[in-house]
C-alpha cells in the first residue's frame, strides 16, 4: 500500500522518495517523481550480535531529508520506522523542519500484544508523530485500546485500489481449470494467521458438491502445511500454487470467488482488490473486515472456525449464477468506494495539514 500511495502521489505531481533495505516489488524500474534509497545494511559491528538496522535506518532518514529538502517522512509501521524517524528528526533539528506522519497497518497493535517489551517504544513512536493514521476503524479503535494514549489523535484513511488495474473483465478466462469448473482463489504471505490450511479444507468441502479448482498466490511459512494437506487429501490435481507474484490482477479476472478465512485482518486489501475485479468475497467475520466486505451483499462473513458455514456460502455462491452476478456486482459496488480517486486526496489534506503545523 505504501508503494501504491507513492506512486499516485508522484502521479499528482509530488516528490516521493522511497526509502527501504530493498526496493518494494511493486515499484517499478522508473516512475516519475519517485527516488528509491537504500538503507546500508552492509556494515559490521563487531561489538554487537544483531545488526542495529533502526539507527542504519535513521542515519539514511536523516541523509534523504536534510539533501532533498522533505517536508514529511511518512513510515508505514511504528517499529522501527516510526522510531527512526524521530531519531531522524532530531539529527536534523529545527533549522529543517521535518513532519512525521505514521501509519498503523495491524503488525504495530499485534506486536505489543505478543511482545509487552516493545509496548513502550511503539507507543512513544506513535505519541511523538505530528500525525498517525490507522487503516481501518476496527484499527483505529485497537491503538486506543492497546495503548490508552489519550494524547493520540488518530485519523482513519482505508486501504484503496487502483480501478484502472483492478477491474472486471467482460469474460473471464478461465485459465486455471477445466470448461465449467469454478475458480476460488486465496492470496496472502501465508503466516499462521492467514490459515491457509484451512483455506485448503474448505475447498475440499465445496469440491464434494461442485466442479472447483484452487488457486493459491504467495508464500510463507504456513505453505508446507498446505501442501502436504493437498497431498493427503488428494486433491494436487485440483489446487495451484503459483508462489509470489508482484502483480495479481490477472490471476483475479480468472476466477470466481475470493475466500480468506484468516484469524485477524485489519482491514483485508487482498479482498478488496479481488471485490474491485468483480469476485465476491466470503472471508472470516474479524477485525477491519466487516468494513469491507458486507455479509450478504459482496459476499459472506463466518466466524473464523465455522469453515462449514464458509463452504456452504460457497456453494450456494457458485451454484447460483444469479445470485453470483448480483454479489459481483455489489462487490464492484462497494469496491469503488475505496478508489484511489477518493482515498488519496485525504493522505493530501493531511500532509497539508501537517505541513502548515
Amino acid at each position: 500500500m505504501a508503494t501504491e500511495l507513492g506512486l499516485e502521489l508522484a502521479k499528482r505531481g509530488h516528490e516521493i522518495h522511497v526509502i527501504a533495505y530493498a526496493s518494494p516489488f511493486r515499484l517499478p524500474g522508473f516512475a516519475k517523481n519517485v527516488y528509491f534509497h537504500a538503507v546500508d545494511v552492509s556494515a559490521t559491528y563487531p561489538l554487537l550480535e544483531y545488526f542495529p538496522y533502526s539507527l542504519a535506518l535513521a542515519v539514511k532518514q536523516h541523509e534523504v531529508a536534510v539533501r532533498e529538502r522533505l517536508d514529511v517522512l511518512h513510515v508505514h509501521y511504528a517499529v522501527p520506522h516510526a522510531t527512526a524517524a524521530f531519531l531522524a528528526r532530531e539529527m536534523v533539528g529545527k533549522e529543517h523542519p521535518l513532519k512525521i506522519i505514521t501509519t498503523l497497518h495491524g503488525t504495530d497493535i499485534t506486536l505489543v500484544g505478543k511482545e509487552q517489551s516493545f509496548f513502550t517504544v511503539t507507543k512513544f513512536a506513535i505519541e511523538r508523530s505530528d500525525a498517525v493514521t490507522a487503516v481501518s476503524n476496527y484499527l483505529r479503535s485497537e491503538t486506543y485500546h492497546a495503548f490508552g494514549c489519550e494524547e493520540c489523535r488518530i485519523k482513519m484513511i482505508p486501504n484503496f485500489v487502483d480501478l484502472n488495474t483492478y477491474q472486471p473483465v467482460e469474460e473471464r478466462p478461465h485459465d486455471f481449470g477445466p470448461p465449467g469448473a469454478k475458480i476460488l482463489v486465496h492470496t496472502s504471505n501465508f503466516r499462521p494467521l492467514k490459515c491457509v490450511p484451512n483455506v485448503v479444507r474448505i475447498f475440499q468441502r465445496v469440491r464434494e458438491e461442485i466442479p472447483a479448482v484452487l488457486v493459491l498466490v504467495g508464500d510463507g511459512p504456513e505453505r508446507p502445511e498446505a501442501e502436504a494437506l493437498v497431498e493427503q487429501l488428494g486433491l494436487q490435481d485440483h489446487v495451484l500454487f503459483l508462489g509470489k507474484l508482484s502483480m495479481v490482477v490477472d490471476v483475479l479476472q480468472s476466477c470466481d470467488l475470493f475466500l480468506l478465512p484468516s484469524t485477524s485482518e485489519s482491514f483485508g486489501l487482498g479482498a478488496l482488490e479481488a471485490m474491485a475485479c468483480g469476485l465476491p468475497v466470503v472471508a472470516s467475520d474479524v477485525g477491519g473486515l466487516p468494513e469491507v466486505v458486507h455479509d450478504g451483499e459482496t459476499g459472506a462473513l463466518h466466524h473464523p472456525d465455522d469453515l462449514d458455514g464458509m463452504a456452504r456460502s460457497i456453494i450456494a455462491l457458485l451454484g447460483d449464477q444469479q445470485r453470483w452476478s448480483l454479489a459481483s456486482e455489489a462487490a464492484v459496488a462497494r469496491a469503488s468506494e475505496f478508489s484511489t480517486d477518493r482515498i488519496v486526496p485525504q493522505y493530501e489534506a493531511l500532509y497539508e495539514d501537517v505541513v502548515r503545523g
